[in-house]
């Protein structure tokens, strides 16, 4: 803006020069209208350059779990709406939530857990009833491609000799480890004390999921718990494979919501839409999820027939590879 200060001439200088003034005056005038339209000009918006379309920026919080398959469906989603400018920030759940609820500007939140997502709604993030559980997943043990500490089996995990790591308890992949723990702990095939010899055993906590997988498969630990997801579909997560049965397995259920303070409230609400479309569901799927209701991933080997369980041997040789489906292949 130009701001023009017009100082007033003493009685003398007035009665001299009244020529000046009158050819000054329009001037000034001319001066003024153009600062005007300067200023108005500035309060509209800046068209795109050669024509394109405008974007709109959508801020997408989701479980570092859903990495890979947000990414591919944020790909899909553009096809339909070139307009959207997507940013996702992914992380684990409960940082997420934490992030949320303490300011942070989201449009779209997908948890791993309920609890997580209950959090947002309870501080008015989210509108109840808003939530759309839109995937599943499973546990699964990992460890590293040479597997040095030879395990061939769940029971293996309670030896004294091994190092875990796992995520966090207050992270959604954490909590589940710690339920699945429980359940073997109960389970006739195992010991009372399964649960406390794994727990002994764990050397690290994890903020998420990337970092379990990161670790094992860098060889800083012997083994880990994560997702089916996190070693499935395309990528190489250079990690072998050994899977938990479905009577000790832990179903995590992930939920999905527009943010009540969303900037874009009706892309945001576009976006749920497509995770949950025939397409979205697509996508999960052959990135190692189980779909919203019914669909499932490809179908896991039961351990117990397969590598044994609970001291029970295999009737092959000792081998790093009997023991663990190689997710390379």
């Amino acid at each position: 803006m130009v701001r023009l200060t017009l100082c007033p001439l003493d009685p003398e200088q007035r009665r001299g020069h009244p020529l000046r003034l009158r050819r000054l005056l329009p001037v000034l005038v001319g001066v003024l209208a153009l600062a005007v339209a300067s200023t108005a000009c500035a309060d509209q918006p800046t068209p795109a350059a050669d024509g394109a379309a405008e974007t709109v920026g959508l801020q997408v919080f989701a479980a570092a779990s859903l990495t890979a398959a947000f990414q591919e469906i944020g790909d899909t989603f553009a096809v339909d709406h070139p307009e959207a400018d997507l940013a996702f920030n992914f992380a684990g759940s409960q940082q997420l939530a934490s992030q949320i609820k303490e300011g942070a500007q989201a449009d779209v939140f997908a948890s791993a857990n309920q609890r997580q997502m209950d959090g947002v709604v309870a501080a008015g993030d989210v509108i109840s009833g808003t939530q759309r559980a839109f995937a599943r997943n499973r546990l699964v043990v990992v460890i590293p491609p040479d597997n040095p500490a030879e395990l061939r089996g769940l029971a293996d995990l309670g030896r004294p000799d091994l190092k875990m790591v796992l995520a966090a308890k207050a992270v959604p992949a954490g909590s589940y480890a710690l339920a699945f723990l429980g359940k073997a702990s109960a389970h006739p095939d195992f010991t009372p004390a399964y649960s406390a010899t794994v727990m002994a055993n764990v050397v690290s906590f994890e903020d998420d999921v990337v970092g379990v997988l990161g670790k094992v498969a860098q060889g800083e630990a012997d083994a880990g718990i994560v997702y089916l997801s996190d070693v499935s579909g395309p990528a190489d997560p250079k990690v072998l494979r050994i899977d938990i049965p479905e009577a000790l397995n832990v179903i995590a259920t992930y939920p999905i919501a527009p943010l009540a303070n969303a900037q874009h409230p009706d892309l945001a609400q576009a976006f749920v839409d497509h995770v949950l479309s025939p397409q979205g569901q697509a996508v999960l799927v052959k990135h190692g999820f189980m779909g919203a209701v019914g669909a499932a991933a490809s179908p896991v080997p039961d351990p117990v027939a397969a590598f044994g369980l609970a001291g029970m041997r295999p009737p092959w040789p000792r081998s790093p590879r009997s023991a663990a489906t190689d997710v390379r292949q």
